[in-house]
């Protein structure tokens, strides 16, 4: 029989990214970032200047700190005993929006704090590389952990039988983002693995639930 499934975001699900990114880029980029909103690209201006930081240098920016600066990164609280924790009882894997060079290193940088799970990397919305990964587990159930919108919408709409939790453990972030639960495509938005973990045990095991949109 097969067991349930675990796909899990890792930025600002199970580390922390943007404050180190955001430290990083004072520290040495010349850019400040300071989250207004949640529109992430006019939070990147130029220290000199106060000009925003353009779409070419925004990614040129992510790439540098992904390349070199991953070592800063730092669990979100709860993550990691909680991730674990559903791993006894299901299979976990971690969907990730990173270039696929950096497949093994965030591999290798989640297995240093005690995650050794299967690590897909993907460039756009999640719900297309979702399909797959669950077609090729076929799961009992599915569960999937993602702290933005839009990959929930994109998961809902293409594999609309996985349970959707809404998570993001980044303070910094969390009250400036949509919330994919207030617009219909996550089943609960849940900021903290302490109140999260039972939930998506539930989820996983709870086979007399109502399956809910």
């Amino acid at each position: 029989m097969s067991r349930p499934l675990v796909i899990s975001d890792c930025d600002e699900v199970l580390l922390h990214m943007i404050a180190h990114f955001k430290a990083w880029l004072e520290e040495g980029q010349g850019v400040t970032f300071n989250l207004v909103g949640n529109n992430f690209a006019n939070a990147m201006r130029w220290q000199e200047t106060g000009e925003p930081v353009g779409e070419r240098d925004i990614w040129r920016l992510l790439g540098g700190f992904f390349d070199t600066e991953m070592h800063r990164q730092d669990p979100i609280e709860g993550a990691i005993n909680g991730i674990n924790t559903l791993a006894e009882s299901a299979d976990v894997v971690i969907l990730t929006n990173l270039n696929d060079e950096r497949q093994q290193r965030r591999a290798e940088q989640l297995a240093a704090y005690g995650v050794h799970a299967r690590v897909f990397t993907n460039q756009g919305p999640k719900g297309p590389a979702l399909k797959a990964i669950v077609d090729e587990y076929a799961p009992s159930r599915a569960v999937f952990i993602d702290d933005l919108a839009q990959h929930h919408q994109s998961v809902a709409e293409i594999v609309p039988g996985v349970r959707r939790l809404h998570l993001c453990g980044e303070p910094m972030l969390a009250p400036h983002i949509n919330c994919a639960h207030e617009a219909g495509h996550a089943h609960a938005r849940i900021d903290t693995w302490a109140e999260a973990l039972p939930w998506l045990l539930d989820q996983l095991h709870n086979h007399d639930q109502e399956e809910d949109a």
